[in-house]
């Protein structure tokens, strides 16, 4: 029996999924448990196993992007099962035996976009009229006045165009339609005497075809379709200055003193937790302790009201090939320092594999952002809504500084804090990147929590 592989569901806000890479090629034959796929959401990276042994046939491309519960392969036996003959001679079918399939019509309807919004232009249509289409095949491009959509194909069929590209129609509009199936005519046949006995027959294995969505280059520029993580992302930056009255307050942290105690005891340190003792942890740790000194900082606004944290989740970025992940470090005031560092090693391994979960990514309270890892000097991080703050760290550099009347040279960081105005004021933010400041200077304050 063949075995349908279908897109799983991957949490309640996810309803597409992109097909990322096919780990087995199309016709080979995979055994249960084998790694077929991996998928893509806007929020995580998901692999996909088989069901069953089989021959493996692929469905949807490298590249598609497809609703929850598409299918996209089938796994067929390795040798379908020869027919059972009762009788020498085969019955011959009635001649008035209805078709086996009838064609059926899905319509193709402008989908609502808000409260708001009443009608949308036909900006671009991805496919010609008559073209045979895939379930799951973006068909049009639709604008209304505050946002873009792409419609999918709900079936594989034939396109029948109803609505011309330039052309502004109401929600709900039928602009397609989708011719699925067609009127088999049974023809009679005459008695047959099977003569020797029947091979059984491999299923018919189709060739795999060209992603539909491959990059296309004419020698000066290459356009290629955003990645779906890629977009969530760039929504995310837009939502968040749309909705957050974002400012950011600057200062400056002396490393010294920490720089000076990990060189200090990081031998040390490995032998007893088989971990380095990084700089990310003391972060960590110094926005947990300002978070309780200024809690207004740990809040978020919901609606006309204001809901105040009392436990301490810190999301801390993390780049990937895809673009940034910001995974949440858990009840992070019950931690060590070496139990701070073994959570951020794993997910910056589960990020590095594609394999961090929804679970991972949700919760947190505040945010860390660390660009100093590629050489940045300064920055204005935005805001991980609907969290009210974000840490932007920074590269050290040697650079003079006035201290005790003199001019000496020191390890320096800049230090930038995001948060949102409308919540927190100036002088709390300035109050709560100072206390930072002052927990990094002081490593043994930091530590004590005082």
């Amino acid at each position: 029996m063949t075995t349908d592989v279908n897109v799983p569901a991957s949490g309640e806000s996810v309803t597409t999924a992109n097909v990322a890479h096919w780990h087995k090629k199309n016709g080979e034959a995979v055994r249960k448990g084998d790694v077929l796929v991996t998928l893509e959401t806007d929020k995580v990276s998901n692999e996909l196993e088989a069901s069953a042994d089989g021959v493996l046939e692929i469905v949807i491309q490298e590249g598609e992007e497809v609703a929850i519960g598409t299918m996209i392969a089938r796994i067929a036996p390795s040798q379908a099962a020869p027919p059972q003959i009762e009788d020498k001679k085969a019955v011959a079918p009635v001649k008035d035996a209805p078709p086996l399939e009838a064609a059926t019509s899905i319509e193709l309807k402008v989908p609502a976009s808000g409260e708001s919004i009443t009608s949308a232009n036909i900006a671009s249509w991805r496919k010609k009229d008559g073209d045979s289409v895939v379930q799951g095949e973006v068909l049009v491009v639709l604008e209304t006045d505050k946002v873009s959509n792409e419609l999918e194909a709900p079936v594989s069929g034939h396109l029948k165009v109803l609505v011309s590209e330039g052309e502004e129609v109401a929600i709900g509009t039928v602009i397609a339609r989708i011719e699925s199936g067609a009127f088999v005519p049974v023809s009679p046949v005459d008695p047959v005497t099977p003569t020797k006995p029947i091979t059984p027959i491999k299923p018919a294995i189709l060739p795999s075809a060209p992603p539909l969505h491959a990059p296309v280059s004419d020698g000066r520029s290459t356009r290629r379709k955003m990645s779906m993580l890629r977009r969530k992302i760039a929504t995310h930056l837009v939502n968040a200055q749309q909705t957050a009255a974002i400012l950011t307050t600057f200062n400056e942290v002396d490393m010294s003193a920490v720089m000076n105690l990990r060189k200090a005891v990081q031998d040390e340190f490995v032998k007893k937790h088989g971990v380095k003792l990084g700089f990310m942890s003391f972060f960590v740790k110094a926005v947990t302790q300002a978070l309780k000194d200024v809690p207004s900082i740990n809040a978020r606004i919901e609606g006309n009201d204001v809901i105040e944290n009392h436990f301490y989740d810190i999301g801390v970025a993390i780049g990937t090939e895809k673009g940034l992940v910001v995974p949440v470090l858990r009840d992070t005031d019950k931690k060590s320092f070496a139990q701070i560092e073994k959570d951020i090693l794993d997910y910056a391994t589960k990020a590095k594999d594609g394999k961090i979960t929804i679970h991972d990514l949700q919760g947190g309270v505040f945010s860390i952002s660390n660009g100093g890892t590629y050489g940045s000097l300064l920055s204005t991080p935005i805001l991980n809504p609907p969290q009210s703050g974000i840490l932007g760290m920074h590269t050290i550099q040697q650079r003079p500084i006035a201290l005790d009347g003199q001019v000496v040279i020191h390890p320096m960081m800049y230090l930038a804090l995001s948060y949102d105005h409308r919540l927190v004021d100036g002088k709390e933010a300035v109050t709560f990147l100072i206390r930072i400041k002052e927990l990094l200077e002081s490593p043994a304050r930091l530590m004590l929590e005082m």
